[in-house]
């Protein structure tokens, strides 16, 4: 499928052969950090401001995956109230789970496919999805959407934010990851950890 693509859109996808590629790409694009507005930019926008956030990072590494015959998958993972949710591509080798992720910070990153559920893969995130305070906050995660949903509203190639992703990921059902009880026994993270969470690659402008 080409999803109109143009020459040098699909010779560029079409080169991150592997999800290692697809993710040492997504390193190379400057975080999009909202100044002005916020933004929900398909992959081809990605490619032409070079700049993504998480969600967006996450759509551009879905379509790659998709052209080298994965499916087209993202997980969205909620917080508490306290801190923001997070969206990665998600893809399955050897029967093993690994996620691609766009972030701006030292954590929350890439996960090699060696994880047997999803769960188990959004667990890995667990302790380093903190807060400002160090308060640990990821408490949900959906089921893997697949895009191909989406062909139809042209979310490859849309010259427009396509805010119906992330409307329809608001939407689904969440798992929860822990119980009440077991949220009011968590541990802060230490200094250290969050000195280390909140190290950004892209400075803000």
């Amino acid at each position: 499928m080409s999803f109109d693509l143009t020459k040098k859109e699909a010779c560029l996808l079409y080169s991150l052969t592997t999800p290692r590629k697809i993710q040492d790409f997504l390193e190379t694009v400057p975080a999009n950090q909202g100044h002005g507005s916020d933004t929900c930019r398909s992959p081809r926008e990605v490619l032409r401001t070079h700049k993504a956030h998480c969600i967006e990072g996450a759509l551009l590494a879905a379509l790659a995956l998709r052209l080298h015959g994965f499916p087209p998958l993202i997980v969205d993972m909620e917080s508490s109230i306290n801190d923001l949710d997070h969206v990665i591509a998600v893809y399955r080798m050897q029967d093993r789970w690994g996620a691609i992720s766009k972030t701006n910070h030292a954590v929350l990153r890439y996960r090699d496919p060696v994880y047997k559920t999803i769960r188990e893969l959004i667990m890995s995130y667990f302790h380093e999805y903190t807060d400002d305070e160090g308060r640990k906050t990821l408490r949900t995660f959906s089921r893997p959407v697949n895009l191909a949903r989406f062909d139809r509203l042209g979310w490859a190639t849309s010259e427009k934010n396509v805010w119906y992703i992330p409307e329809h990921l608001r939407n689904i059902k969440h798992t929860p990851l822990c119980s009440r009880s077991q949220i009011a026994l968590l541990r802060r993270a230490d200094p250290i950890e969050q000195t280390v969470g909140n190290m950004q690659q892209w400075p803000s402008i």
